[in-house]
C-alpha cells in the first residue's frame, strides 16, 4: 500500500524550531516531487515547500524563505522540513504531498491538486 506519514508537529513558542518528517511506504521516491503545505480551518491549503528527489531542486514559499529548509534523507526514504524562527502565522496543519515527476515546476508550490499521494496532517502550533 501506497503511503505518506508525516510527524514531527507540536506546540512551540515564537523563535523557537520544529522538524517535520515525511516518511513513504510502499514506494520510493525516486522520480517524485515531495511537497510540504499547510492549511488554516476554512482555508486553501497554501505550499510550503517542495523537492525534487532526482537533482534535488527545491522551492519555497516567500514567507518561510530563509526560515525553513526541506532536505531528503535517500537511505530512509524521508524528506525533512526543518522550521527554525517560527511565528504564530506558521500556525496550521501541515501536511505532505508526493508525485511521480523528475521535471522540477515551480507550479507544484501552489498547485496543491498536482499530488495524487497525501499523508495525514500534523499540527503545528506557535504561541506568541
Amino acid at each position: 500500500e501506497v503511503q505518506l506519514q508525516a510527524s514531527g508537529g507540536g506546540l512551540v513558542q515564537t523563535g523557537g524550531s520544529l522538524r517535520l518528517s515525511c516518511t513513504a511506504s510502499g514506494f520510493s521516491f525516486d522520480g517524485h516531487v515531495i511537497g510540504w503545505f499547510r492549511q488554516i480551518p476554512g482555508k486553501v491549503r497554501d505550499g510550503v515547500a517542495c523537492i525534487w528527489k532526482d537533482g534535488g531542486t527545491t522551492y519555497y514559499d516567500d514567507s518561510v524563505k530563509g526560515r525553513f529548509t526541506i532536505s531528503i534523507d535517500r537511505a530512509k526514504n524521508t524528506v525533512y522540513l526543518q522550521m527554525n524562527n517560527l511565528k504564530p502565522e506558521d500556525t496550521a496543519v501541515h501536511f505532505c504531498a508526493a508525485e511521480r515527476d523528475s521535471n522540477p515546476n515551480i507550479m507544484y508550490l501552489v498547485r496543491p491538486s498536482y499530488f495524487e499521494t497525501w499523508g495525514q496532517g500534523t499540527l503545528v502550533t506557535v504561541s506568541s
